[in-house]
């Protein structure tokens, strides 16, 4: 049988799995082998996923399950990630997640932590309820969903939140041995352009592997051409992880580089992260005015409304609700 739901597009043989091992080839169907089971869940800032232009200030349901179908070298969470299901983990159905989500004062539903699409048939069936309580949904991703998975969850998700691990064959290769590493792009421009969803990008800069300003400036012209100038892009520093020890840490000096190149080429909000003294404060493009400052994931409305500037009425490109303080 072939999967559908990711780009690997597996051929499962009887009683086999494919490369997310979370689907199983079972008599002639396929079976989700990890429905319901989290490994994380947690009440975030909505700005830890990070997103920054996306309900500023308000507070996000985050669940993680167990696996992936990247195997990346550098991966932060790779004791989720990267491992089996076990046996002593815990069911949560889609129903008592939102009830949580209301509980605890949350204004959404994140799947983070590890890859959502390999928990696809659970995130589907929670994103239904989910906007049926007037809850907003978020994707924090890879991006290697396929269009038709993108289509079929595409009516109840608001947010993808994507990885841009670098923009070139040999930097995909080497961190996630990935190839096809071009259809990841197509599937954002895709939320963006046919779901109107709010897509931000992050791009850990890794030295040595993609930080040369060539990659650097594709991902920021990619993104001003198919995403628009206002799509956010966060830059972070790299810390050693996983099977990615012997690379030092992102210099300061490299993160500032990478803020200019993507201002260079026009884009208008590139937020450095991982590091500090550099401000991550949105400020208005048109008036230089602070529209919302930041502060670790301090968040204050300054200068909002709409998603617009208030002093001048510049469109900021944020989706708010009443949650944002807005005015």
């Amino acid at each position: 049988m072939r999967c559908h739901v990711c780009q690997w597009q597996c051929t499962i043989s009887p009683g086999k799995t494919g490369v997310c091992q979370v689907r199983q080839n079972r008599d002639g169907s396929l079976i989700s082998l990890n429905y319901g089971e989290v490994s994380s869940v947690a009440v975030d800032p909505i700005e830890k996923k990070p997103l920054f232009h996306f309900h500023p200030g308000s507070s996000v349901f985050s669940l993680g399950g167990w696996g992936c179908n990247f195997h990346c070298i550098h991966c932060q969470n790779w004791e989720i990630a990267c491992t089996e299901l076990p046996e002593a983990s815990r069911y949560l159905s889609p129903e008592e997640a939102v009830r949580l989500t209301k509980h605890y004062g949350c204004k959404g539903i994140a799947w983070t932590y590890n890859e959502p699409s390999i928990w696809f048939e659970y995130t589907l069936d929670m994103a239904m309820l989910a906007k049926a309580q007037g809850l907003y949904t978020v994707y924090v991703t890879n991006g290697y969903l396929t269009p038709e998975a993108l289509d079929e969850i595409g009516p109840w998700l608001d947010a993808w939140r994507v990885d841009v691990k670098g923009f070139s064959d040999a930097a995909y290769q080497r961190l996630a041995n990935v190839r096809g590493w071009k259809g990841i792009l197509n599937v954002a421009e895709r939320a963006h352009s046919r779901w109107n969803m709010h897509v931000e990008v992050v791009t850990n800069v890794i030295p040595t592997i993609n930080d040369d300003d060539e990659q650097l400036r594709g991902i920021a012209r990619w993104m001003v051409d198919s995403l628009g100038p206002s799509a956010p892009w966060h830059v972070t520093r790299f810390f050693p992880m996983h099977q990615l020890q012997n690379v030092e840490p992102t210099p300061t000096a490299t993160l500032r580089r990478a803020v200019e190149i993507g201002r260079a080429e026009g884009l208008r909000f590139v937020y450095a992260g991982n590091i500090g003294g550099i401000s991550e404060d949105t400020v208005c493009y048109s008036c230089g005015s602070v529209a919302v400052r930041r502060s670790g994931y301090s968040t204050d409305i300054v200068a909002l409304k709409d998603g617009h500037c208030a002093k001048c009425g510049a469109d900021l490109n944020i989706r708010v609700g009443s949650e944002s303080g807005q005015e």
